[in-house]
């Protein structure tokens, strides 16, 4: 702790125990450290104070619900399983991912127990991309956007943009609405934000028109620049194998369009530690639809057709498919014309 801090800081003006409590009448370290609470930004009231309605918001964020690892995946089993699964799963791993207030803006989050600790100095800072949204995203998000993972970075990367950029506080904080995964959030970022795909040469107008600007063919599945980071063999405990891949065909959210599909690492027997067998495990693909972010206007298939008219690469096949995986994947299959 910088002593100026307290001075300069109006986080710290009421003091430490205003938010980790303790005894400050303690006359040694063990006894004004009684009570005190590590993290006290796990619960977003302690800083209702001052950020009232942002606070309200973050109770129902997917940040700090992580609801998207309970929701999704829970349509594989059966009505006892998801009693399993909530009590055994969910609170005591997926949960760890929850983030607090205090993991974007003081310290940096704790991934596999390892942290980078405090982000400066005890002050609280409005953002630090490198030392947070890369702990956490920094499985594919981080490396595949700065070039890390193979490849060249995302042209936005290069160009000085980060995380923020994009994805802008209200989508950090949340809208007050709760969803039930990150695929409804309202306020997602999109590329026609910025990117009208009716203006340019009459090339690309062209281009994105016969492919239904976006619609049909998704963008990333024309821009994304490189393999990205697919997983897969996850099982409860033992982690999961990671392989570099390309993967084009049929979006199981929108089945009227193509797009870049990414491996999920969910097999038959993850969470068969827990005594969960997954009883619809094929309700479920292993294939879902992902945005790499690794962008580059120029890529193989916009500078050749012929990529994916002709020699077909990167499109889903029956032989490619994940061995033993969901009978769902198969319907990803894209036959192409």
């Amino acid at each position: 702790m910088n002593k100026d801090l307290l001075k300069s800081d109006p986080h710290l003006q009421g003091g430490c125990v205003s938010c980790h409590k303790g005894n400050p009448a303690g006359a040694d370290k063990a006894a004004a450290h009684r009570g005190m609470n590590r993290r006290p930004s796990d619960n977003p009231d302690t800083c209702a104070s001052c950020h009232g309605e942002i606070s309200g918001t973050y109770k129902l964020s997917l940040h700090y619900t992580t609801a998207g690892f309970r929701n999704i995946v829970s349509a594989r089993f059966s009505p006892e399983e998801k009693k399993t699964y909530d009590a055994k799963v969910f609170e005591q791993s997926c949960r760890s991912c929850h983030a607090s207030c205090g993991d974007c803006h003081v310290k940096s989050p704790i991934i596999s127990g390892v942290n980078l600790g405090l982000l400066d100095g005890h002050r609280f800072v409005r953002k630090d991309e490198g030392k947070t949204c890369a702990l956490c995203h920094g499985g594919r998000v981080y490396p595949e956007f700065t070039g890390e993972y193979g490849g060249r970075a995302d042209v936005h990367y290069q160009k000085g943009m980060l995380c923020t950029d994009c994805h802008k506080a209200e989508q950090m904080h949340g809208d007050g609405k709760a969803y039930a995964s990150r695929r409804e959030v309202a306020n997602k970022p999109s590329c026609i934000d910025c990117h009208d795909p009716t203006e340019g040469s009459d090339q690309a107008v062209g281009t994105h028109a016969e492919h239904g600007d976006g619609d049909f063919v998704s963008c990333s599945a024309c821009h994304s620049s490189a393999a990205y980071r697919n997983c897969s063999g996850c099982h409860l405990g033992g982690g999961a194998m990671a392989t570099p891949a390309m993967h084009l065909g049929i979006n199981p959210r929108n089945p009227e369009q193509v797009t870049t599909l990414r491996l999920i690492p969910t097999v038959r027997d993850t969470f068969k530690s827990a005594g969960i067998r997954q009883a619809d495990f094929d309700a479920l693909p292993n294939y879902w639809d992902t945005v790499p972010h690794n962008t580059r206007k120029r890529t193989d298939r916009t500078r050749d057709c012929d990529v994916c008219h002709v020699e077909k690469e990167n499109f889903l096949t029956e032989e490619k498919l994940i061995p033993g995986g969901s009978q769902a994947n198969k319907k990803l299959i894209f036959q192409m014309r």
